[in-house]
């Protein structure tokens, strides 16, 4: 098998994703990925016409993110018209799903450089707007398998596992400590770059605009739950409860406990990322310098209701493929969708907590959903440079009960 080369990685800042009160609200998705594309070329010192294909994930594919959002950048960036482009859609792991399909194209030998990458901008396209639900609003399929919406999962691992408010709020506050220590001494600069407007040309933003630095956990402890409502809602046809479903197939839980909240869970934002990926063959002939490569890809399902503790699995498949053990991986990037995702990760594995989200995690910075996997990977890559380590463990939980992973190693 060949290998595959991480070229370079480069990503936009997070902006706030509410309409109208984030930096990037105004700027079309396309041309998020767009400024991201020429920025990972320019940075790459590739000619954008030897690229064989520009993969791209996304969650939301309806409105300004439909229509094949992965060409319509490639056009928006002005590249050659032979450049192709293809999005794809694995929920929360979508951009680095698109990372690991470029990877395997260029693994089998049959493409020489590719991108993978992904975009979303949750202020102009919200979740939900392709009003599929959870299952598509298909009944024969909810009888074989009830889902819930993920707060509703996230509350019932952290019930299942034993985590107190006090333990997903202390998670909580270390990620905005470390993403606060992170930008003080801008640990994200090799990767990030400035977003202009395209019709003013001015700079929209050129830092991560989501973390509260100021949060305490007095201020943790006094938010409400998030999805205690939506867990006494009657789904079922005799009036049972999406709390009462999730206990009936998980009785072991014995009561649900909400303790989710806006403070530690992930934040909404807008963002695009992408990885410029070559074989060997391309880097020896063109003359570039790689900074890591793909060392195991993996993907793993699990029960749908329940649905987020899929990472650890799915890590362990990954370092089964590389023939590694857990203690080899000097970072971990564990999505922070809920705090209880990478505390169940860190304690079915046995991960030393202080090699995971150095500097801090999603519900600091955000969680761009088709982005995020592309940004996790090159905020890894920086931070084993900057460390002088070399390798990392990235890994996403995804609705439907799926997870992701990657590692890769410096070269």
């Amino acid at each position: 098998m060949a290998e595959a080369y991480i070229i370079d990685a480069v990503r936009t800042p997070r902006g706030r994703g509410k309409k109208g009160k984030g930096s990037l609200t105004e700027i079309h998705p396309q041309e998020l990925l767009a400024q991201t594309l020429n920025c990972l070329a320019e940075r790459g010192g590739i000619e954008r016409g030897q690229v064989e294909d520009v993969v791209v994930g996304v969650v939301s594919q309806v409105g300004e993110q439909g229509g094949n959002i992965a060409r319509n950048a490639v056009l928006a960036a002005g590249w050659p018209i032979e450049v192709p482009g293809v999005s794809l859609n694995r929920f929360c792991g979508s951009g680095l799903q698109a990372v690991n399909f470029a990877a395997m194209g260029v693994m089998s030998g049959m493409h020489e450089l590719v991108v993978g990458g992904g975009v979303e901008s949750m202020s102009r396209v919200p979740m939900g707007s392709d009003q599929s639900g959870s299952d598509g609003h298909n009944p024969l399929l909810a009888a074989k398998h009830f889902q819930v919406p993920q707060g509703i999962s996230a509350d019932l691992i952290a019930t299942l596992e034993g985590f107190t408010r006090e333990e997903l709020d202390r998670f909580a506050l270390e990620s905005q400590q470390k993403a606060a220590v992170a930008q003080r001494e801008n640990r994200f600069a090799r990767s990030l770059f400035p977003v202009v407007d395209p019709v003013t040309r001015q700079v929209a933003l050129d830092h991560d605009e989501y973390p509260r630095p100021e949060t305490t956990m007095e201020a943790l402890s006094q938010l409400q739950p998030a999805f205690a409502e939506l867990g006494a809602k009657p789904v079922g046809p005799n009036g049972e409860t999406m709390d009462e479903m999730a206990l009936r197939i998980y009785p072991q839980a014995g009561q649900m406990k909400h303790q989710h909240t806006a403070g530690n869970s992930s934040g909404i934002v807008d963002g695009a990322a992408a990885v410029l990926l070559a074989s060997d063959g391309y880097v020896r002939s063109h003359g570039l310098k790689a900074r890591a490569r793909i060392r195991a890809i993996s993907t793993h399902g699990e029960e749908p209701l329940i649905m987020l503790t899929a990472p650890a699995e799915t890590a362990r498949k990954a370092l089964r493929k590389a023939g590694m053990e857990v203690g080899d991986i000097d970072l971990w990037e564990i999505n922070e969708a809920f705090a209880t995702v990478p505390l169940q990760t860190i304690r079915t594995l046995g991960v030393d907590p202080a090699r995971v989200n150095v500097n801090g995690g999603a519900i600091a910075l955000g969680h761009p959903l088709g982005a995020t996997g592309a940004m996790l990977l090159g905020t890894a890559l920086d931070e084993l440079e900057r460390r002088g380590l070399a390798t990392a463990l990235v890994t996403l939980c995804i609705a439907g009960g799926q997870g992701v992973a990657t590692i890769i190693e410096r070269v």
